[in-house]
């Protein structure tokens, strides 16, 4: 089973992925192109940690030896010894393709080369490596460290192998539900909630309800844990947008077009916690201010 796994992407999914990896006790090496963006994500992992504390969650020693697994490089180089690599950059195919051909170099044939994406082919990306029957999605959902599910999806070339031995990782190893999604643009997940998203952003444009009032709805009405504007902040208004471009592309339905105040908060830099405002404001931790 896996014990060495490598994150490609630092930004606030990467982190995720990451922190949940070596809480369950995992050596991870967590790959980004600045060290100021590897600073910025050690940041956001401790301040993660130190919520989870102040909760009595972990204690100061689980959250020291949780950071000490986490080794941050700015270089693929330093994956070599890793049994599997997740990908999470931003959703641009050639920039994925990129990655998954450098990896064939670097890692060993037998090693499992996984995608998070939410909106790609899986097989297209796989088509990028020199052993397609070893790539494979793993969609985990935000926040990675406390939603159970993991969509797992097969490529047209993904072995059995490879599917069983990253079915078995999720179920024993991280604890969670794998489930097997068939290969389409969005998977389960995302194809869902951006809808919702979508159509709340419709009824604030119609001057239906405020803000507050459709998450409230929501989250009361049906026991969201948050409505659907505050979940867009939290996913990053920007990655929604990714999401539902991607879909709209492929599936050519009108359902699936970005609300043009989507757009309009994407252009004005509003792209929720990473940028301390989105329909909401976040303090410095996260922590929703109005």
């Amino acid at each position: 089973m896996f014990k060495i796994v490598g994150v490609v992407g630092a930004g606030t999914m990467g982190q995720s992925i990451a922190e949940m990896l070596a809480v369950k006790g995992l050596d991870v090496h967590l790959v980004e192109k600045t060290p100021e963006k590897l600073q910025q994500a050690k940041d956001m992992i401790e301040q993660s940690l130190d919520r989870q504390m102040e909760r009595w969650a972990i204690t100061a020693a689980e959250k020291k030896l949780t950071l000490n697994r986490i080794h941050m490089e700015t270089s693929l180089q330093h994956l070599a010894e890793c049994e599997l690599v997740i990908e999470t950059i931003s959703e641009d195919l050639e920039s994925k393709k990129d990655v998954f051909s450098q990896l064939d170099g670097i890692v060993a044939n037998d090693a499992v080369l996984a995608s998070n994406t939410s909106t790609l082919s899986l097989t297209e990306l796989a088509g990028a490596s020199l052993y397609p029957e070893r790539v494979i999605g793993m969609h985990f959902v935000y926040p990675a460290f406390r939603i159970d599910v993991v969509e797992i999806i097969r490529g047209l070339q993904t072995s059995d192998e490879t599917f069983n031995k990253t079915k078995s990782f999720i179920d024993e190893v991280l604890s969670k539900k794998g489930v097997m999604v068939y290969e389409s643009p969005g998977f389960v997940t995302t194809r869902l909630i951006c809808l919702l998203i979508n159509e709340a952003l419709h009824l604030l444009e119609e001057g239906v309800a405020s803000p507050e009032d459709i998450d409230s709805a929501m989250s009361m009405g049906y026991q969201f844990q948050h409505g659907p504007l505050e979940m867009a902040d939290r996913f990053g208004l920007d990655s929604v947008l990714a999401a539902l471009d991607g879909m709209f592309r492929e599936f050519g339905e009108l359902k699936y077009r970005p609300s043009f105040l989507l757009k309009k908060k994407v252009r004005a830099g509003h792209l929720g916690i990473k940028s301390g405002i989105g329909f909401f404001k976040y303090g410095k931790d996260g922590e929703r201010l109005t």
